[in-house]
C-alpha cells in the first residue's frame, strides 16, 4: 500500500496545464518527479497525456514509478534518473522532439525531509549527507570539513542569505581541526550558540538558512536551475506551457530572470509593428509570483513559502 502524497497547489497547477495537455499525445515532463504526485494527477485528468518524470533520487523514482503503476497509468509513464539540466539528453533518449508542458516544484521534496537519515532536516540528528542523489558528489559534511573559510563565508551569504555567516564559520572552522563534522545536530546547537539572541527570536529556527545554502551548495541547485529553465523553454512546442513553483527568493529570482526576456519583443522601438524574428516567445498566464491561498496552506502547509510563476510559448525560437 502506497502512502497518500498530496502535492502542492495540485488544483492551481493542474489548471494552468491542462489547456495545453488535453489533446492525445500530448507529453508532459515533471522535471521534479519527486513522489509523482502531479504526475498521477495530470495523468488521470488526461487520458491521451504521457509523461515524463525525471528525478535524481533513485529512492524517489522507485517510489514514484510504483505510485504511477498502482494507479494504473504505467504505459502512460517514462521515468529518467536525471538532473533538471538534462532535459535535452532526457528528451532525446525517449525520442521525444517537442513537449506539451513542464513542471518545475523546486526545493527538498516530501520524501527527503521526511527521511531523517538524509539530513536535510535540522529538527532531527542525523549524517550531514543532503545529497538529492546519495550516489554522487560531496555531501554536506564534506563541504563543512574541506572548503576553505572565506568560501563557507560566501555560501551561506549567498545561498542562505545569513546575517551571521562570519560567525558561524568562525566556530565551523574551530570545531572541524578537533574533528570532523558527521552530524546535524552538533552545528544545530553550533548554529544556535553563534547567533545572537536576539536573532534567534525572529525568523523561524536559527538553524534554516544554514541548512538552505549547505543544500544549495551540495546540490548545485541553483546552477542546475539556471541550466534548466532555458533547456525547458526551447523543449516547449508553440502553446506549450511551463509552470515553476519556487519555495525562497533565490530560486524565484532565477525563474523570473530566465523567462521575462522572452516575454518581451526585441523589435527596434522605432518600428511601428514587431518583426517576426523579434516578437516574443513567450506570454505570461500568470501575472508576477503568485503565492497560495489561505485555505491551500490550511490544507498543506509545506505550500505556505510557495510562489507560483506561469508561461506559454506563442512562437518559435528562430
Amino acid at each position: 500500500m502506497v502512502d497518500e502524497h498530496v502535492p502542492v497547489l495540485a488544483d492551481r497547477v493542474a489548471s494552468l496545464l491542462d489547456p495545453a495537455l488535453s489533446r492525445d499525445g500530448a507529453v508532459f515532463v515533471d522535471a521534479t518527479l519527486g513522489l509523482a504526485g502531479h504526475t498521477v494527477l495530470m495523468l488521470d485528468r488526461h487520458p491521451g497525456l504521457h509523461v515524463v518524470g525525471i528525478d535524481r533520487d533513485r529512492a524517489a523514482l522507485a517510489l514514484a514509478r510504483e505510485r504511477v503503476e498502482a494507479a494504473g497509468f504505467g504505459d502512460r509513464f517514462d521515468a529518467a534518473h536525471a538532473v533538471y539540466d538534462q532535459i535535452p539528453a532526457v528528451l532525446s533518449d525517449l525520442g521525444v522532439p517537442a513537449i506539451d508542458g513542464i513542471l518545475f516544484d523546486l526545493g527538498v521534496s516530501s520524501m527527503q525531509l521526511d527521511r531523517a537519515d538524509r539530513g536535510f532536516a535540522y529538527a532531527v540528528d542525523a549524517p550531514l549527507d543532503m545529497r538529492m542523489d546519495p550516489s554522487a558528489g560531496l555531501t554536506a559534511a564534506d563541504v563543512l570539513n574541506t572548503y576553505a573559510p572565506g568560501d563557507l563565508v560566501r555560501i551561506l551569504r549567498e545561498y542562505g542569505e545569513e546575517k551571521f555567516a562570519t560567525r558561524i564559520v568562525s566556530q565551523v572552522v574551530k570545531q572541524r581541526a578537533v574533528r570532523p563534522w558527521t552530524t546535524s545536530a552538533p552545528l544545530v546547537e553550533l548554529i544556535r550558540t553563534a547567533i545572537p539572541a536576539a536573532a534567534r527570536r525572529t525568523g523561524g529556527h536559527p538553524a534554516k538558512r544554514t541548512f538552505q545554502a549547505l543544500r544549495i551548495e551540495v546540490n548545485d541547485e541553483l546552477g542546475a536551475l539556471r541550466r534548466a529553465i532555458p533547456a525547458a523553454v526551447e523543449a516547449l512546442a508553440v502553446d506549450g506551457r511551463i509552470v515553476v513553483m519556487a519555495y525562497q527568493s533565490l530560486e524565484d529570482r532565477i525563474v523570473k530572470q530566465a523567462l521575462t526576456p522572452l516575454t518581451r519583443s526585441t523589435t527596434p522601438l522605432d518600428l511601428p509593428v514587431d518583426l517576426p524574428d523579434h516578437a516574443p516567445q513567450l506570454q505570461w498566464i500568470v501575472r508576477g509570483s503568485e503565492a497560495p491561498t489561505d485555505a491551500e496552506v490550511a490544507a498543506n502547509p509545506r505550500a505556505a513559502s510557495a510562489r507560483l510563476r506561469a508561461a506559454q510559448r506563442i512562437r518559435e525560437a528562430v
